[in-house]
């Protein structure tokens, strides 16, 4: 039995309403390279099987504590049932892509049974539509609430319920495993409780002082109004904290997310990232990524008559997880608010600023450590802990981007290929659209889940994200080298605006003279 961690327990207080907690992968198989050409149902099941013992996550249940006094727990389930969990379903005719997207969607809308291990697969058939996809293709929609489980941690989930052989059918196993666990009683939990809240009091009183002594050497590096407001020889309130954080403009993703969503996978090759990186070697494959996801935003809501003077702001999961990626330790997972400069047309300026903003975050989370976030979360109160999200942290950002480096070789599951696999998020209350990369293969997958109220036409937001990319790529393959990302510690650009029908940027060099 283990006790959900500060961040673990975190996830589960979010769900409520709408907002869906869980997080999933969307993979696509070629069955033509497992044995006899072909997969069936019940081979998945037998691979799911054979890997049940191996992976803690796919029998572990909530335990709750009564009157919610302290986090849940898990508990290993002896008697899980597969084919409760891993189920079968079929495109209608004629089984095009649009109707995977929407099949996946409304999937992804429904909460997970939290009377139950907390993840659930779809083998998906009737694929017959698809460009580029061989004869006989299938998907696997795979979710699991994320207070199970991190993006790291995800990624070697789909490499331990894979294969690097495409003959590796991995037969279940028949040795006898021995359960430890058993259901606790109230007074066991009780007692939890009150031990646990005794130890937390110098805990709290610890990091208060570490954190302090951090923050003061971050300096300049914490925004203005936080700054001023830390400084002061008293205790903030709530009121005076929100008021120093900053906001971002409002958009159509700020509103509650509704009970529907919409998901759109756009697949981007590794190869061209490599290309303009030859070009501008100081900037990340994450810097180019962000850059895209700016760019198609600014599209988008361009389009729409709805394109902000200032900035829109995006949440960015930074992960602590050691060397050891398989630790079972729960989330190891913080976060950091980063523009995304959505108000700058010239695709290389924002880049430049991108770039900036990024060395920044990590030079502050290095002062104050990535963990920070997590280690609050993991002294403080629940209640506390979910009020200072909801009010304060996530009213800073404007979406939800991620990106998480994936398998470089081919994949097989019962045989088949893998085609491609795309990380499908979560959409939150205020923040209604989530892009998040993994590169698998090759090839970066980005997915866009959103609220469908919010982005009702996500085919376009996906031709956003290709011409973002492809505008990006020519920038940088036309531009001298003084347009290329200069050192982060150099002054940002005055970038002229660019609105509809409006001039193109004036050049880098043209604005250095006039300053």
């Amino acid at each position: 039995m283990r006790q959900l961690s500060g961040t673990d327990s975190l996830f589960l207080r979010l769900e409520r309403g709408n907002q869906h907690m869980h997080v999933a992968g969307l993979g696509i198989y070629d069955p033509s390279t497992a044995p006899e050409g072909k997969v069936r149902f019940k081979d998945v099941l037998r691979f799911f099987e054979a890997r049940l013992d191996s992976l803690p996550l796919f029998r572990r249940r909530l335990v709750t504590v009564p009157l919610g006094l302290d986090r849940p727990y898990w508990i290993e389930d002896p008697d899980i049932d597969v084919e409760f969990h891993v189920r079968h379903i079929a495109l209608p005719r004629p089984g095009d892509w649009r109707q995977l997207c929407i099949e996946v969607a409304r999937i992804h809308s429904r909460p997970l049974d939290r009377s139950k291990p907390l993840w659930e697969a779809y083998v998906i058939e009737g694929l017959d539509n698809i460009p580029g996809l061989p004869a006989g293709s299938f998907a696997l929609y795979l979710k699991l609430h994320h207070c199970a489980i991190d993006g790291e941690a995800g990624t070697e989930l789909i490499r331990a319920i894979h294969s690097t052989l495409a003959d590796d059918c991995s037969e279940p196993q028949t040795r006898v495993r021995r359960y430890k666990d058993r259901m606790p009683t109230a007074p066991e939990l009780y007692l939890r409780a009150v031990a646990r809240g005794v130890s937390r009091v110098p805990s709290l009183a610890r990091l208060s002082a570490e954190t302090a002594a951090r923050v003061a050497s971050a300096g300049a590096a914490v925004p203005g109004g936080l700054t001023s407001l830390l400084s002061k020889q008293e205790t903030p309130t709530v009121a005076r904290l929100a008021e120093a954080l900053r906001k971002p403009p409002a958009t159509r993703f700020a509103a509650k997310v509704s009970a529907h969503r919409v998901v759109e996978v756009v697949g981007l090759p590794l190869a061209g990232f490599k290309t303009i990186r030859a070009s501008i070697p100081e900037a990340t494959i994450n810097d180019l990524f962000m850059t895209t996801v700016g760019g198609a935003l600014r599209r988008y809501l361009e389009a729409k008559g709805e394109l902000p003077d200032a900035t829109l702001t995006c949440m960015v999961p930074l992960s602590f997880r050691g060397p050891d990626k398989t630790a079972d330790v729960g989330n190891q997972v913080g976060m950091a608010v980063m523009p995304l400069h959505t108000e700058l047309h010239d695709p290389i300026d924002r880049l430049q600023e991108i770039r900036r903003g990024a060395a920044k975050a990590k030079a502050f989370s290095g002062l104050v450590g990535r963990d920070l976030t997590a280690r609050l979360f993991e002294v403080l109160p629940d209640a506390a802990n979910e009020f200072a999200t909801r009010r304060l942290v996530l009213p800073q950002m404007s979406i939800v981007v991620s990106n998480v480096r994936g398998p470089d070789v081919p994949l097989f599951m019962a045989g088949a290929r893998l085609v491609s696999f795309a990380p499908v998020s979560i959409a939150f209350d205020g923040l209604g659209l989530n892009v998040t990369g993994f590169s698998y293969h090759g090839t970066l997958w980005i997915c866009a889940v959103a609220c469908r109220d919010m982005l009702p036409d996500p085919a376009f937001f996906a031709e956003c994200l290709r011409e973002s990319f492809a505008e990006l790529g020519r920038a940088t393959a036309a531009a001298p080298p003084a347009r290329t990302v200069a050192p982060t510690d150099s002054a940002p650009p005055q970038a002229v605006r660019k609105r509809s029908g409006g001039a193109r940027n004036v050049p880098a060099k043209r604005r250095r003279r006039a300053s």
